[in-house]
């Protein structure tokens, strides 16, 4: 994917226009609005428009959320396999060890930087940004959700 600028822990993350700029304040914004209306003018059609906004929130979020468990699943997967072809003995017995979380952010590192990074992650149990912020040869993520 061409991207402007190399991909570094400083602008990694990833905003979906679409999603945070647009459908989740538009719902958010018609929450608001559907309430204070219904506090103004209780009825059951005003109440029940904010059941059904909020519960259109609610679905808006639950999608997104449902999308990243399975980027983490995927992500799990593909990294517990690239490990196991980077990594000698003893190390690779060890990748059962290393968290959800640290496996997410170990997939930024670059192959000649994973075997130190995943020792000094099991040993010194790294968080995940401590991780990206340790890893010196970017590996760019460009197809995330």
């Amino acid at each position: 994917m061409a991207n402007a600028a190399p991909q570094s822990f400083a602008n990694h993350t990833r905003w979906d226009p679409l999603f945070h700029f647009f459908i989740g304040p538009v719902l958010m914004i018609t929450v608001i609005g559907m309430i204070v209306v219904a506090v103004r003018h209780p009825n059951v059609h005003s109440v029940w428009m904010v059941v059904l906004t909020v519960a259109l929130l609610s679905l808006a979020f639950k999608t997104r959320l449902y999308s990243l468990k399975v980027q983490t699943r995927l992500i799990r997967l593909e990294e517990r396999l690239r490990l196991s072809t980077l990594l000698g003995e003893p190390m690779r017995s060890r990748i059962g060890e290393l968290t959800e979380s640290q496996l997410v952010a170990l997939r930024f590192a670059s192959d000649e930087e994973i075997p130190a990074l995943v020792a000094e992650t099991l040993n010194r149990n790294l968080s995940n940004k401590d991780i990206k912020k340790a890893i010196t040869n970017w590996r760019a993520d460009w197809f995330r959700v």
